[in-house]
């Protein structure tokens, strides 16, 4: 009998460090851009951001358990191009949900090709009125190919970072 997905645990023990300091043995990044100012763009990328905007807009969203991001909800992103494509499954571990910041943390499961988390998020600075798009991860190798791939696959992660945020920005 397959076992529930819920109870599947996560391919790394460091769940919920996105929100603080990366743990240490995974390479790291966070980028953070300004998309625009103003508090009605903010609650609209907050909004976006929790019904997947970010993994939509880049072609990568699959499949969710909930129209939502909420903690527990399992999705699947597609990694990859046509026939060599796979399907990478996660799990939310967290929402952010605070006056200045809205969206969520997912982090891997087996049969991901990569170990570890990844933030989608949206930041109000109420000094200026500026919104920041954040992208931030920890991760390293969880399958061969992808510790074949070494620096290349770092360099898709943070382009893939980058359109991302291009997702959110005002047209």
């Amino acid at each position: 009998m397959p076992q529930n997905p819920a109870t599947v645990p996560f391919t790394y023990a460091d769940a919920g460090a996105t929100r603080g300091e990366f743990p240490p043995g995974y390479h790291h990044f966070r980028i953070r851009r300004r998309i625009g100012s103003g508090r009605a763009l903010f609650e609209e990328a907050g909004i976006q951001i929790l019904a997947y905007r970010m993994q939509r807009g880049t072609g990568i969203f699959e499949q969710a358990t909930t129209p939502n991001a909420e903690p527990g909800t399992e999705l699947t992103v597609r990694l990859g191009l046509g026939p060599l494509g796979i399907s990478a499954p996660c799990r939310v571990v967290y929402v952010l949900d605070e006056p200045n910041r809205r969206g969520f943390a997912y982090g891997t499961l087996p049969g991901h090709p990569e170990s570890g988390e990844e933030l989608f998020a949206v930041e109000y600075d109420p000094a200026d009125e500026s919104v920041y798009g954040i992208v931030a991860a920890f991760s390293r190798p969880g399958a061969w190919y992808t510790r074949l791939g070494g620096p290349v696959v770092r360099l898709i992660q943070h382009w893939f970072a980058a359109r991302y945020i291009a997702t959110i920005q005002p047209r």
